[in-house]
């Protein structure tokens, strides 16, 4: 259960972190920012482990600093991802 706990303050964390250093038009609030950075989370856990292997590796539960900064990293990556699908990010 406390895993649970820190992948939802980790993701919050990091999808936060993700909509500073890449400020826009995105709505949703709470909720879209925790699972932005959720997902973030398991794509920087997979970013992670190919450039350092399983020194990397957040996906196995458990808090790190290395394992927030790779949850960033994903999460500023599923938000441009986000941005190009739902057209928020194209300036007209």
């Amino acid at each position: 259960m406390i895993n649970f706990i820190i992948w939802i303050v980790l993701g919050f964390v990091a999808g936060y972190v993700a909509k500073l250093i890449m400020p826009g038009p995105d709505g949703g609030g709470f909720i879209l920012t925790t699972i932005l950075g959720i997902v973030g989370a398991f794509v920087g856990g997979f970013i992670g482990n190919q450039f350092f292997g399983g020194s990397a590796d957040i996906n196995s539960g458990g808090f790190s600093i290395m394992g927030l900064i790779f949850a960033i990293i994903g999460a500023l990556v599923v938000l441009a991802i986000y941005r190009l699908v739902t057209g928020r990010g194209v300036r007209g």
